[in-house]
């Protein structure tokens, strides 16, 4: 498994727009339509990536305890399901069953959302607040597959919680770690 890290743009950066196709759902959603009262996740993850595996329960959970808090959750997959087939949009609505997502989980097929955020690697974590300024890109935490450290989410979570309560977010962050987005090839 290649590792790919995440591009650390700058803070403050805007949220770029979109309208993307919700694999659960078949309906289509802006940025606009789902961003939370409190601020927005957007999470760039895939099916089949063994760093997405290793912490989709985290995600799950972070998702949950925060939906309910007036945080927007997004997730969103770029890779070119022609030569990544099991990053089909068919399989990722199996894959959002199967792991109890109750956010969308979007299908970026021309890869331009992915661009338009520099998205780099799965999982990509970019936190905005309520005026969908960048205020935290980075990891979910410390944990990777096979280094022993147990998953705490305790970097998103500490970013999260500094958005909702109005805290200072640490601006010294770690990059996120994960396969990078299978990018069609240019013809």
């Amino acid at each position: 498994m290649s590792k790919t890290a995440s591009k650390m743009v700058p803070l403050g950066t805007t949220a770029p727009e979109f309208y993307l196709k919700d694999t659960n759902s078949s309906e289509w959603f802006s940025f606009a339509d789902l961003k939370g009262e409190k601020g927005t996740l957007v999470i760039f993850i895939c099916n089949h990536c063994p760093f997405v595996h290793h912490v989709i329960d985290e995600l799950v959970m972070i998702a949950n305890d925060y939906r309910v808090q007036g945080l927007g959750i997004i997730t969103i997959s770029s890779n070119d399901s022609t030569n990544y087939p099991q990053d089909s949009p068919q399989l990722m609505t199996e894959f959002a069953f199967e792991n109890n997502f109750e956010f969308p989980y979007l299908y970026d097929e021309t890869q331009q959302i992915a661009k338009a955020y520099d998205a780099a690697c799965t999982p990509d974590f970019y936190l905005f607040d309520n005026q969908d300024k960048l205020v935290y890109r980075g990891q979910l935490d410390d944990s990777r597959p096979g280094n022993g450290i147990p998953l705490s989410g305790s970097d998103l979570r500490g970013a999260i919680d500094g958005l909702i309560y109005n805290r200072i977010i640490n601006p010294d962050q770690k990059p996120s770690l994960g396969c990078n987005i299978k990018w069609r090839s240019e013809k």
